[in-house]
């Protein structure tokens, strides 16, 4: 049996609350970090109230650590000014306790593309998302190069999830539930790679605990291209109904309400990866790791369990 060690996950949304959970399901000692002290209930997970920005109090927390898991979210509009100093105290207590330091990134870093990304795409992002998580990256990469830390991170396309609450979220599930149309940001034809957050999960651990992949970025094993028609599509077959539209929000209502939600300024800075294919390639990863993505109906049946009760005699995927 392997040697019980210490992890500590700061953040407990989706991929964060995964990854504990597949940490103490292999008998480690975990620690999850956020400000309001959640995270999952079970007696192996030890949950902390503190502030991710707080150097001197990361640096504590993770004092003998085997790695430390970079799993928070901080609210879209506010990337600019929450990230920095996150990012800096997180880099910080990894240099200090020798842990590994795993981050959970995204694709934003490479900006407009016309091909499908792998891990060798230039970090060339011109909006302010991208530009931060990509001085992320390099601050990160610098301090392993000059063996001050051992990094590594993992980036996936858009998640798909229970309560992942990316294109896919709650509210539009509910919809197609309801026989409702489903109405989507941006292009519902275009192509696109889809991330399972249970995939998220397991290729950061994976990440975090072997060697090889230590100093460089890995993006997460995920399926084939599906459009947002497809993927809608595809939830209402194995709901048992009838297939919805799906309608774009128009322009002028996005814009519009754009002036009381924070969260609708920001995509105009993103909006080319919900036009135009967005597509990833997580060959690397797979080869390397012999991870493969969680089987297509699995996934989507976790997002249709996630706003409905599971079926008596059927456990959730």
């Amino acid at each position: 049996m392997p040697q019980q060690q210490l992890h500590v996950v700061v953040g407990s949304g989706p991929v964060g609350s995964a990854v504990a959970g597949l940490l103490a399901d292999a008998g480690h000692t975990v620690r999850v970090v956020t400000r309001s002290g959640s995270g999952p209930d079970r007696p192996e997970v030890e949950r902390i109230a503190a502030d991710a920005a707080d150097a001197p109090r990361l640096v504590a927390l993770t004092r003998g650590a085997t790695a430390v898991y970079n799993c928070v979210n901080p609210a879209y509009h506010r990337w600019a000014t929450d990230w920095p100093p996150v990012a800096a105290a997180m880099l910080g207590a990894a240099e200090s306790s020798g842990a590994v330091l795993a981050t959970v990134s995204n694709l934003y870093v490479y900006g407009p593309v016309d091909a499908p990304m792998t891990e060798r795409t230039p970090m060339a992002a011109t909006g302010t998302k991208g530009r931060v998580r990509a001085r992320m990256w390099r601050d990160a990469l610098a301090a392993h190069e000059a063996g001050r830390a051992r990094v590594t991170e993992v980036r996936g396309s858009d998640y798909l999830g229970p309560h992942a609450n990316a294109h896919v979220g709650d509210s539009a599930v509910k919809r197609l539930l309801a026989g409702k149309p489903v109405y989507v940001v941006g292009e519902p034809s275009a192509p696109h790679t889809w991330t399972a957050t249970q995939d998220v999960a397991r290729t950061l651990v994976r990440a975090a605990t072997d060697e090889r992949a230590w100093g460089r970025a890995w993006h997460v094993p995920s399926h084939d291209p599906r459009t947002l028609r497809e993927v809608i599509t595809d939830l209402c077959r194995l709901a048992g109904i009838p297939p919805v539209d799906v309608r774009r929000v128009p322009a002028v209502v996005r814009v519009g309400a754009a002036l009381f939600v924070p969260f609708l300024r920001e995509l105009p800075e993103v909006m080319h990866q919900h036009e135009r294919p967005w597509v990833m390639d997580s060959t690397a990863a797979r080869i390397t790791f012999g991870i493969e993505p969680t089987p297509w109906a699995q996934v989507l049946q976790g997002v249709l369990d996630g706003v409905r009760p599971v079926p008596a005699g059927r456990a959730a995927a």
